[in-house]
């Protein structure tokens, strides 16, 4: 198998839906075994970004916020998108003040990815932020947020057992949690 070569062939293609954040785009395609079949791709117009805020003490910030796709409620680091012309880190910054009120004079990108490849182009940048100070939010106004401080070692275990769910949140967590155990990550 070659990594480098595409298998899947597209036959056409037409724009299904689009607005100020996503394109949704159906395709007739010749699969990689050869036979006919469709695909749906979801474009975003933003790349995601996530936080990690930890102050000294080794406390973070959590947001809570309904989610109107999954019809839960759902706690995560603060996380928003930014334009892909952005540069990711301006992204980041914004999106931690307008929902915590937080400012970071040190920031370290920790983790690359896409969130859901197998429908979605989506890429995501995670930060870790410290040297922190506090400040007024202002976030949007379609969000309607609960932010609380708590220690990082709690928001880790609420990933364990499952009650954070939020993948960009889950990566996140994990990813300091191993930078703090290998001591790579300077508060």
């Amino acid at each position: 198998m070659n990594e480098q070569r595409n298998p899947w062939q597209i036959i056409d293609g037409k724009e299904m839906y689009d607005n100020n954040w996503l394109t949704v785009t159906h395709y007739n395609v010749i699969n990689p075994s050869g036979g006919a079949g469709i695909y749906g791709k979801v474009h975003f117009k933003n790349i995601a970004i996530g936080i990690v805020p930890l102050d000294d003490e080794l406390n973070t910030w959590l947001v809570g916020q309904y989610r109107f796709p999954i019809n839960k409620y759902s706690w995560e680091i603060p996380e928003g998108g930014g334009p892909l012309s952005e540069d990711p880190l301006a992204a980041a910054q914004r999106e931690l003040l307008e929902e915590t009120g937080i400012k970071a004079a040190n920031w370290r990108k920790i983790q690359y990815m896409h969130l859901s490849n197998s429908v979605s182009d989506e890429e995501c940048v995670v930060y870790v932020a410290t040297g922190l100070s506090y400040h007024t939010s202002m976030p949007e106004e379609t969000e309607q947020l609960v932010v609380k401080k708590i220690p990082f070692d709690e928001v880790y275990q609420m990933v364990q057992k499952g009650i954070i769910t939020d993948a960009l949140t889950v990566t996140a967590v994990l990813k300091t949690k191993l930078l703090l155990l290998e001591n790579k990550l300077a508060l």
